[in-house]
């Protein structure tokens, strides 16, 4: 019997000329107070993160914990923000540094008895003004020099330590000297004690909720001042901050764990045992043990156009101009968001990720599962990041209960399985309308995981069990028609459209639903009645539908209008993130499907969007990266490489924050995962390399670390479009089908 050869293929890193630059988002000036969360820069440890303007007089530095939410216990009903009913991710807190002028000749700093209203700082910036955040390290550092000295700060949100950590220093002595104030968002008192601030309250929903600042020093002195510490002619400051609740993801515990106040009081004493070093160097390892996995060279810049700072950079590329690495740092920025706030034990990333100013944010800041949960994690497993996608996965299985309570209320009491309304909080809470096959697209989240990862003991224990449930939710629930086959009833095509039967969106994800169950009972070898079963069900699904004018119908009557350009292209989930549509395997519906997307993008062959900006087809900020990855997956590298260009031009912010609008991450996270399909397919049981790269990247490039299902790891390389050097590793040599330059061969992956 013969193998197929081991592969084993040399690859050139993906570290592309200017390879900083695709790193490190720096401006030449603080970002503006009225604008802080389109300005101010991103730092988390995944459960607690922070935005820094950078100002130079005063400076705000706004946290958040992610667990820190009003609205009650196990809501179920309307979609109310306040402190009672559904409720609101809540904004946590605001450090903020009133700093003196001239340290050695200002005098005493306890001379103003108040903090100013909260603000970047305005008057007097410096020529030499810099900041800068590093994704690839997680450090923020502004830098100036004002009146002959030079001044520098650092920040960074340690995971290891559990605390945010900033840092100021001089290059002369006794130079720092200011006031530092500690404000509660949500109204608790502060007190200050010889370096130490901190407040500690109760929401109206009993969610405890605790603050507390260790300040060190250098040199000079620190004192209490009223409910604000006063620091004078200090050479080094030190601050430690953490934030907590007693939030607990346990319905059976009423969603309360323990008092805030004795860990945060434990993981800041274990941190001022460390040196500033010591807890920087432990930083860096963790945050770079996730974001050196995966690098990427889609092209190189023009070196004047990397000197300059990112937000003119954005306007420029906005102005029409190419600029691959910026493209190149925006998925490089989704992979640092990603880890910086989803990180195991902790929430999922919602709407905002986990940053937030505001107690009445867009849509609570809460997690939508009709599209914007799930995009946030389309570029988890992909781009190596698979332990980021646990959080998700928690979230889930810890809702289920409250979900099966709410999914009996509303179903009838002898409902087997459950499903949700479109609207979650983290303590059980359902609002808004129904997204009844919710479910069912979490589920996918579950089975890719496995997927990817390979875990068996996940797949018995986490996986496969819910995946069951929810089959039977469907097995219950599904409606025969006349002929025979299978239809939801009363679905709706999110946020489109009537509610009937049959809706396309429905049938798509439940046949995904079924297609995933069955390949997890394969892989576990169990419950062969269930498969048989589920197998049937799956096989009398009404299918996908051809309509009048070649599109692929959105309902089972043929009412599409070749002129709508809603947002949403619910209809297509087939072709993304499912895999029920391929050019491939299905190609009457993968060129229906052309149809379909063509035409809700205003897309008429001969100017694709992206380019008239007239155009009106409701775009959004996570419009793009879905659109982005279904051209991808339907081999439209061209137009793939528009729906970038368009996030860029029409929806990201001076942060590169993506803006719904409002400010959003769902667009950042699905840009991600939408640039890897365009790199790497395998959800058609092949390995695809550069499957829909575009024009404007082929010249040359390589990716490096990049995931596909089976824990594969691919690297590559290429020129004029074709794959030149490439490599795939798994964790033990096996076969794998691999689709290079339009051959499709069988290799054996090399060993990691």
């Amino acid at each position: 019997m013969t193998h197929p050869p081991i592969l084993i293929l040399s690859l050139a890193l993906c570290v592309g000329p200017g390879i900083a630059s695709d790193q490190v988002l720096w401006y030449r000036q603080p970002g503006a107070a009225n604008k802080h969360m389109e300005e101010a820069l991103p730092l988390g440890n995944g459960r607690m993160g922070c935005m820094l303007s950078g100002g130079i007089e005063l400076e705000r530095i706004q946290f958040n914990e992610q667990s820190l939410w009003s609205g009650d216990n196990n809501w179920d009903g309307e979609y109310e923000c306040g402190d009672h009913g559904f409720g609101a991710y809540r904004h946590f807190g605001d450090l903020t540094i009133l700093w003196h002028a001239r340290g050695d000749d200002a005098g005493p700093a306890n001379q103003a008895n108040s903090m100013p209203p909260s603000a970047a700082g305005s008057a007097s910036t410096p020529s030499d003004y810099r900041r800068a955040l590093d994704i690839a390290t997680g450090v923020h550092r502004t830098t100036f020099t004002r009146h002959g000295i030079a001044f520098a700060r650092e920040a960074f949100a340690s995971r290891p330590h559990q605390v945010m950590v900033f840092r100021y220093t001089a290059d002369k002595a006794g130079a720092l000297s200011g006031r530092l104030g500690l404000k509660s968002g949500q109204k608790a008192t502060t007190e200050a004690a010889p370096q130490r601030l901190s407040f500690a309250g109760q929401m109206p929903n009993t969610l405890r909720h605790a603050a507390v600042v260790r300040v060190l020093h250098t040199g000079g002195t620190v004192t209490a001042s009223g409910d604000e510490i006063v620091f004078d002619r200090c050479d080094t400051l030190t601050l430690l901050l953490d934030a907590r609740t007693d939030y607990k993801p346990d319905y059976s515990a009423g969603w309360r764990g323990e008092d805030p106040l004795p860990r945060i009081e434990k993981e800041l004493a274990a941190a001022q045992t460390q040196s500033y070093d010591a807890l920087r160097r432990a930083h860096i390892a963790d945050l770079a043990s996730l974001i050196d996995r995966v690098a990427l060279d889609i092209g190189a810049t023009p070196s004047d156009v990397l000197g300059l700072p990112t937000d003119a950079r954005l306007k420029r590329y906005a102005d029409g101009h190419a600029d691959p690495q910026l493209e190149s740092m925006m998925f490089c920025y989704g992979r640092y968001l990603l880890a910086s706030c989803s990180r195991p034990g902790g929430l999922p990333a919602n709407l905002q990720g986990l940053w937030n100013d505001s107690n009445t944010p867009p849509w609570a800041s809460d997690y939508h599962n009709n599209i914007n949960v799930q995009m946030n994690y389309w570029g988890a497993e992909p781009t190596h990041l698979s332990e980021c996608h646990v959080p998700l996965i928690d979230f889930v299985v810890a809702a289920q209960e409250p979900c099966r309570i709410a999914t009996r209320k509303a179903f009838g009491e002898k409902t087997r399985g459950w499903t949700a309304r479109t609207s979650q909080n983290i303590f059980g809470g359902n609002g808004w309308e129904w997204n009844i096959p919710a479910s069912a697209w979490y589920a996918q989240h579950l089975y890719e995981h496995w997927a990817f990862t390979q875990d068996k003991d996940y797949l018995a224990q986490t996986a496969y069990p819910v995946l069951k449930e929810i089959c039977h939710y469907w097995e219950d629930r599904l409606k025969r028609l006349p002929d025979g086959t299978l239809v939801a009833p009363d679905g709706w095509s999110p946020e489109h459209g009537p509610r009937e039967d049959g809706v396309m969106h429905d049938q798509q994800l439940i046949w995904d639903l079924f297609e995933n169950y069955l390949d997890a009972a394969k892989a576990l070898g169990v419950d062969a009645d269930d498969q048989a079963r589920i197998a049937d069900l799956q096989a009398r699904l009404a299918p996908n539908r051809i309509g009048r004018w070649g599109q692929l119908q959105e309902w089972q009557t043929d009412r599409d209008d070749p002129n709508n350009t809603h947002r949403h292209t619910s209809h297509l989930f087939a072709v993304y993130p499912g895999r029920q549509i391929s050019p491939a395997r299905t190609p009457e519906l993968a060129r229906a499907a052309i149809v379909s997307l063509k035409a809700r993008s205003s897309d008429r062959g001969d100017k694709p969007f992206g380019v008239d900006t007239t155009i009106g087809d409701s775009r959004r900020s996570w419009t793009w990266p879905w659109r982005g990855a279904m051209w991808a997956r339907l081999g439209e590298g061209n137009r793939a490489g528009i729906m970038v260009r368009g996030l860029l031009t029409y929806n990201t912010l001076p942060n590169l924050f993506c803006n719904h609008p409002p400010f959003q991450m769902d667009g950042n996270f699905g840009i991600t995962g939408a640039i890897a399909e365009m790199l790497l397919q395998s959800h058609a049981g092949e390995i695809a390399i550069l499957p829909a790269i575009p024009d404007a990247w082929a010249q040359n490039g390589s990716f490096r670390g990049l995931k596909a299902r089976g824990n594969f790891t691919v690297n590559a390389t290429w020129k004029d479009g074709k794959v030149t050097d490439y490599s795939i590793r798994s964790p033990e040599p096996r076969s794998v089908r691999v689709r290079v330059n339009g051959e499709l061969k069988t290799v054996t992956a090399a060993m990691e």
